[in-house]
């Protein structure tokens, strides 16, 4: 047999009954961060196991057929070891994730807890800041309706205020009117009266004229 393939074997044999004491020791461990050391450590020896196992192969194939078919099925027993050694670790890892991860959830959970009635409030003030302002803004919103409305009736008294105004001066412009179409009436009679008066004048003139040139005439002649 080879001795470096001993040398191997006598190694593992070492680890796998640390690695096995280890396994028990761990599972009755209560203190989380102290079984969390023990499983890294575990899970450290595994991995020097499969180092070992790699190498008694490597050895196991390298020598003559007969030595090494009975190393090759020693060396399966040894891999079965490994793989039970590994579910063993497997498991404790396991418990400690379910472990972990329960505390995580609960811690989460209060945290989610916290942060949704801080939430909660801050959605509440919010909704209380925009209701007041809501309320502010219909104040005002009342308010400037109501100066509106103001307005409008002062715009409309305003209003009916020139149209009485205006149908005054209309009343007064008719007036004006009718004053200045009587007063065209009377010029117009004037102007008619005048030219008679003119042409009468003119008549009386020229009788006078002819009486004088006849009068002057008779006195010359005789």
């Amino acid at each position: 047999m080879s001795e470096v393939f001993e040398g191997y074997e006598r190694q593992y044999c070492e680890l796998s009954t640390n690695l096995s004491r280890k396994c028990n020791a761990a599972g009755s461990l209560i203190d989380e961060e102290q079984k969390s050391k023990e499983v890294e450590e575990l899970q450290s020896g595994l991995d020097d196991g499969d180092v070992l196992i790699r190498k008694m192969d490597l050895e196991a194939r390298s020598l003559q057929p007969g030595v090494k078919a009975m190393l090759l099925a020693k060396l399966r027993e040894y891999k079965s070891d490994l793989t039970r050694l590994k579910r063993e670790v497997k498991k404790l890892a396991s418990a400690k994730s379910n472990q972990t991860a329960h505390e995580e959830l609960l811690e989460s959970g209060m945290a989610n807890a916290h942060m949704a009635s801080a939430d909660q409030r801050d959605r509440l003030t919010v909704s209380t800041d925009r209701l007041n302002q809501s309320s502010e803004r219909i104040k005002e919103s009342r308010r400037a309706v109501f100066e509106t409305e103001e307005l409008g009736i002062s715009i409309l008294q305003d209003l009916h205020q020139q149209r009485e105004t205006l149908l005054n001066s209309h009343t007064k412009l008719h007036g004006v009117d009718d004053a200045i179409d009587k007063s065209k009436k009377v010029l117009t009679a004037m102007s008619r009266r005048m030219s008679k008066n003119k042409w009468i004048l003119g008549s009386v003139i020229g009788a006078l004229v002819l009486a004088i040139i006849f009068i002057l005439y008779f006195k010359l002649s005789h």
